[in-house]
């Protein structure tokens, strides 16, 4: 019987540990796996690398991680935030390494990993200092640059509902970049705030199929 749900973050985190990578969903707070982050701070590993849109939002979830230190490099669109200070604070003290890269691009690197695209070239960045060091070619007298694809050893997924096989709904725009990095790491860990029964989730209001997901965790939203 195929059953994905863990009942207690040591299940859900297993295997992770001091240098790992992650990509983790949200778009600021919305579609955060909140209490993953938090469970891996209480963990103590280190040297972490993560792969997410913003670099932490507010007070909780990865803001938590980066302020203890614990995160060694975020590659990542918005470093930092009105309400969250601590990336700008842990750059400038040389604790934290960042890679800038542009939004869509992000996504895209995130979308060809899983779609197993070797890489792909943009017109974003050129003739910027984000295209230094990158092969760049011209297209019918246009130039591009090459960008790699983006993987990890680990995804934490923030989802609305969820059945034991892992197939899973969101909600709204906390879908953002929950189902490419589903599909972009070799395990993924799926925060949801319901389980729910085979069945109750209509096929075609799946966004994700189980065949992406790993574990599920149930946290009740607060």
């Amino acid at each position: 019987m195929i059953d994905k749900q863990v009942h207690d973050f040591d299940a859900a985190l297993a295997g992770v540990g001091d240098g790992a990578t992650m990509m983790v969903s949200g778009f600021g707070a919305a579609g955060a796996p909140q209490d993953l982050m938090e469970a891996i701070l209480d963990r103590g590993w280190r040297d972490l690398v993560v792969i997410s849109n913003n670099a932490g939002e507010g007070e909780r979830g990865l803001a938590q991680l980066i302020r203890a230190g614990r995160v060694r490099k975020v590659v990542c669109s918005f470093p930092t935030s009105s309400n969250a200070e601590y990336v700008r604070d842990a750059w400038a003290r040389g604790a934290l390494e960042l890679e800038i890269v542009p939004q869509g691009t992000l996504s895209e690197r995130i979308r060809a990993a899983g779609a197993g695209i070797g890489g792909f070239y943009t017109r974003t960045s050129v003739g910027t200092p984000l295209a230094e060091g990158k092969e760049q070619r011209c297209f019918d007298g246009v130039d591009y640059v090459l960008e790699p694809p983006l993987r990890a050893g680990f995804a934490f997924v923030r989802a609305r509902l969820a059945d034991r096989w892992g197939n899973l709904t969101y909600n709204k725009s906390a879908r953002n970049f929950g189902p490419s990095m589903a599909m972009a790491a070799d395990v993924t860990v799926v925060q949801v705030d319901r389980v729910v029964g085979l069945g109750e989730i209509d096929p075609e209001q799946v966004v994700t199929p189980g065949i992406f997901v790993d574990r599920v965790i149930e946290v009740a939203a607060t």
